[in-house]
Protein backbone atom coordinates (compact mmCIF):
# COMPACT_ATOMS: atom_id res chain seq x y z
CA UNK A 1 0.00 0.00 0.00
CA UNK A 2 1.42 3.36 -1.09
CA UNK A 3 0.17 6.65 0.29
CA UNK A 4 0.63 9.97 -1.51
CA UNK A 5 0.96 12.97 0.76
CA UNK A 6 2.18 16.54 0.69
CA UNK A 7 5.90 16.89 1.22
CA UNK A 8 6.66 18.30 4.67
CA UNK A 9 9.72 20.34 5.68
CA UNK A 10 11.09 17.31 7.57
CA UNK A 11 11.02 15.30 4.31
CA UNK A 12 13.53 17.58 2.59
CA UNK A 13 16.75 15.67 3.22
CA UNK A 14 15.21 12.29 2.50
CA UNK A 15 13.79 13.59 -0.80
CA UNK A 16 17.16 15.12 -1.71
CA UNK A 17 18.83 11.75 -1.02
CA UNK A 18 16.32 10.07 -3.35
CA UNK A 19 17.11 12.60 -6.08
CA UNK A 20 20.84 12.00 -5.57
CA UNK A 21 20.24 8.27 -5.97
CA UNK A 22 18.07 8.60 -9.09
CA UNK A 23 19.87 11.33 -11.03
CA UNK A 24 23.39 11.78 -12.33
CA UNK A 25 25.96 13.70 -10.32
CA UNK A 26 25.92 17.38 -11.16
CA UNK A 27 22.12 17.54 -11.49
CA UNK A 28 22.12 20.83 -9.62
CA UNK A 29 24.13 22.44 -12.43
CA UNK A 30 21.16 22.13 -14.81
CA UNK A 31 19.44 25.35 -15.86
CA UNK A 32 16.20 24.35 -14.14
CA UNK A 33 18.00 24.38 -10.80
CA UNK A 34 19.00 28.02 -11.29
CA UNK A 35 15.28 28.81 -11.49
CA UNK A 36 14.74 27.05 -8.15
CA UNK A 37 17.57 28.66 -6.15
CA UNK A 38 16.16 30.44 -3.15
CA UNK A 39 12.57 29.67 -4.13
CA UNK A 40 10.66 27.15 -2.01
CA UNK A 41 8.74 24.36 -3.75
CA UNK A 42 4.98 24.90 -3.98
CA UNK A 43 3.46 23.59 -0.76
CA UNK A 44 0.74 20.99 -1.20
CA UNK A 45 1.70 20.19 -4.79
CA UNK A 46 5.14 18.84 -3.97
CA UNK A 47 4.42 15.32 -2.77
CA UNK A 48 5.98 12.13 -1.51
CA UNK A 49 4.85 8.52 -1.86
CA UNK A 50 5.50 6.29 1.15
CA UNK A 51 4.89 2.60 1.67
CA UNK A 52 3.07 1.14 4.67
CA UNK A 53 6.34 1.16 6.65
CA UNK A 54 6.82 4.88 5.97
CA UNK A 55 9.71 4.31 3.56
CA UNK A 56 10.02 6.90 0.82
CA UNK A 57 9.23 5.35 -2.57
CA UNK A 58 8.91 8.43 -4.80
CA UNK A 59 8.76 12.22 -4.78
CA UNK A 60 7.71 15.10 -7.02
CA UNK A 61 8.24 18.82 -6.66
CA UNK A 62 6.76 21.91 -8.30
CA UNK A 63 8.27 25.39 -8.41
CA UNK A 64 6.68 28.69 -9.38
CA UNK A 65 8.30 30.38 -12.40
CA UNK A 66 7.47 33.07 -14.91
CA UNK A 67 7.20 32.03 -18.56
CA UNK A 68 7.59 35.41 -20.18
CA UNK A 69 5.20 37.33 -17.92
CA UNK A 70 2.84 34.41 -17.23
CA UNK A 71 2.97 32.51 -13.93
CA UNK A 72 3.58 28.80 -14.41
CA UNK A 73 4.52 25.73 -12.44
CA UNK A 74 7.83 24.04 -13.21
CA UNK A 75 7.40 20.32 -12.57
CA UNK A 76 10.46 18.49 -11.42
CA UNK A 77 12.20 16.62 -10.37
CA UNK A 78 10.05 13.53 -10.14
CA UNK A 79 11.86 10.40 -8.98
CA UNK A 80 10.99 6.85 -8.04
CA UNK A 81 13.32 4.71 -5.93
CA UNK A 82 14.97 2.09 -8.17
CA UNK A 83 13.39 -0.76 -6.17
CA UNK A 84 9.90 0.70 -6.83
CA UNK A 85 10.22 1.59 -10.51
CA UNK A 86 7.69 0.07 -12.87
CA UNK A 87 4.86 0.25 -10.32
CA UNK A 88 3.30 3.41 -11.75
CA UNK A 89 4.29 5.62 -8.82
CA UNK A 90 5.72 8.40 -10.99
CA UNK A 91 2.52 8.52 -13.04
CA UNK A 92 0.39 8.52 -9.90
CA UNK A 93 2.35 11.43 -8.46
CA UNK A 94 2.12 13.39 -11.72
CA UNK A 95 -1.62 12.84 -12.16
CA UNK A 96 -2.46 13.58 -8.51
CA UNK A 97 -0.31 16.67 -8.18
CA UNK A 98 -1.37 18.12 -11.56
CA UNK A 99 -5.02 17.66 -10.50
CA UNK A 100 -4.25 19.50 -7.26
CA UNK A 101 -2.56 22.29 -9.24
CA UNK A 102 -5.67 22.67 -11.36
CA UNK A 103 -7.93 22.66 -8.28
CA UNK A 104 -5.86 25.41 -6.67
CA UNK A 105 -6.13 27.68 -9.71
CA UNK A 106 -2.84 27.24 -11.53
CA UNK A 107 -3.30 27.71 -15.28
CA UNK A 108 -0.20 26.04 -16.71
CA UNK A 109 2.55 23.53 -15.95
CA UNK A 110 5.85 23.10 -17.73
CA UNK A 111 8.85 20.83 -17.49
CA UNK A 112 12.04 19.77 -19.20
CA UNK A 113 11.75 16.09 -20.07
CA UNK A 114 11.17 13.28 -22.51
CA UNK A 115 8.14 13.97 -24.69
CA UNK A 116 7.29 10.28 -25.23
CA UNK A 117 6.93 9.75 -21.47
CA UNK A 118 5.13 12.98 -20.59
CA UNK A 119 2.79 12.93 -23.61
CA UNK A 120 0.62 10.35 -21.78
CA UNK A 121 -0.17 13.05 -19.19
CA UNK A 122 -1.09 15.63 -21.85
CA UNK A 123 2.22 17.51 -22.11
CA UNK A 124 3.24 18.84 -25.52
CA UNK A 125 6.23 20.73 -26.86
CA UNK A 126 6.12 24.43 -26.08
CA UNK A 127 7.12 26.87 -28.80
CA UNK A 128 8.24 30.37 -27.95
CA UNK A 129 8.95 29.51 -24.31
CA UNK A 130 12.69 29.43 -23.70
CA UNK A 131 14.41 27.77 -20.77
CA UNK A 132 17.82 29.17 -19.82
CA UNK A 133 20.65 27.52 -21.74
CA UNK A 134 21.83 24.89 -22.12
CA UNK A 135 18.38 23.34 -22.56
CA UNK A 136 17.28 21.40 -25.61
CA UNK A 137 14.13 23.25 -26.81
CA UNK A 138 12.58 19.93 -27.89
CA UNK A 139 12.47 18.89 -24.22
CA UNK A 140 10.54 22.00 -23.05
CA UNK A 141 6.99 20.71 -22.56
CA UNK A 142 3.79 22.26 -21.27
CA UNK A 143 0.32 21.35 -20.10
CA UNK A 144 -2.61 23.77 -20.02
CA UNK A 145 -4.75 23.38 -16.90
CA UNK A 146 -7.19 25.98 -18.17
CA UNK A 147 -8.42 26.43 -21.74
CA UNK A 148 -5.79 28.05 -23.97
CA UNK A 149 -3.53 28.76 -20.97
CA UNK A 150 -0.38 28.60 -23.12
CA UNK A 151 -1.81 30.65 -26.00
CA UNK A 152 0.24 33.82 -26.45
CA UNK A 153 2.76 32.85 -23.76
CA UNK A 154 6.30 33.37 -24.97
CA UNK A 155 9.69 34.50 -23.77
CA UNK A 156 12.32 33.43 -21.29
CA UNK A 157 11.47 31.32 -18.27
CA UNK A 158 12.63 33.26 -15.22
CA UNK A 159 12.81 32.85 -11.49
CA UNK A 160 9.67 33.60 -9.52
CA UNK A 161 9.87 36.93 -7.79
CA UNK A 162 6.86 36.20 -5.54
Amino acid sequence: MIELMAEQPDDRWEVEALYDLCFAPGREALSSYRLRDGVPPVAGLSQVARDSDGILAAAIRFWPVLAGTAPALLLGPVAVHPTRQGEGLGGSLIRDSVAKAEETGWARVMLVGDAPYYRRFGFTKLTGVEMPPPTNPDRVLGLALQDAAWDGVHGQVRRWKG
